[in-house]
Order: structure tokens, then sequence, then C-alpha cells
């Protein structure tokens, strides 16, 4: 079974940085995209940022564009967000999202994390 473990999170003030990371192990296929999802006290998970895993192409919700930044080390299949002048609102439980191609017929199956806690107070 895929595991999916998320660290980094901490408690920070606003403008404050944090580089979260999403490591995977017992892979058992290949890795397509990974995905980061923010969800505050009371709110649904909401989307943050997302990787092609083979060419690195990266997408982001628009509040956190400028500010934040995905990426992966391949080798380690480990992927990180790393997030700038956080803001109040940034806070709340990160979770990762893998979709991974799994053999026999490449069907892409998902795993998530259970997440790290971000704070963001003064």
């Amino acid at each position: 079974q895929v595991q999916v473990v998320e660290s980094g999170g901490d408690s920070v003030q606003p403008g404050g940085s944090l580089r979260l990371s999403c490591a995977v192990s017992k892979l058992d296929g290949r890795i397509t995209r990974m995905h980061w999802y923010r969800q505050g006290p009371g709110y649904q998970r909401v989307y943050v940022a997302q990787i092609d895993w083979a060419t690195g192409r990266t997408v982001y919700a628009d509040s956190v564009k400028g500010r934040f930044t995905i990426s992966r080390d391949n080798f380690e299949n480990t992927g990180y967000l790393q997030m700038n002048n956080l803001r109040p609102e940034d806070a709340g439980w990160y979770y990762c999202e893998l979709e991974v191609s799994t053999p026999p017929n490449d069907r892409v199956i998902k795993y998530w994390g259970r997440g790290t806690q971000v704070t963001v107070s003064s």
C-alpha cells in the first residue's frame, strides 16, 4: 500500500515562510501528479497547487500565485510546497494527494496523506 506522509507544518507569523514535504513510500507504480490542498477550521478542503510529475508543469490557485511554489524530487519520490509571505487565511491543515498509475493496466489510483498543520498568527 502506497504511503503518503506530509510534514513541515508549524506556527509562523504573517509574512513568514514554511516548506512542506510530501514523502511517498511503498510505491507500486508511477507517480503522475501530486496535489496540495488546504482545509481551514470549519471549511471544506480547497485546492492549492499541483505538479505533473513527469514534466514538472505546475498549476496554482489564484490565492497563492506568486507566493507558493510546488516542486518535486523524482529520485526521492518527494514533493514540496514552499510557502512564502504567509497570510492568516493560509492557515489550516495541508494535505497531499498523490495520483499513481498502477500496473498492469495503468489505472490511476489516488492516495491521501494525513496532513500537516500550518498556523499563521501574530
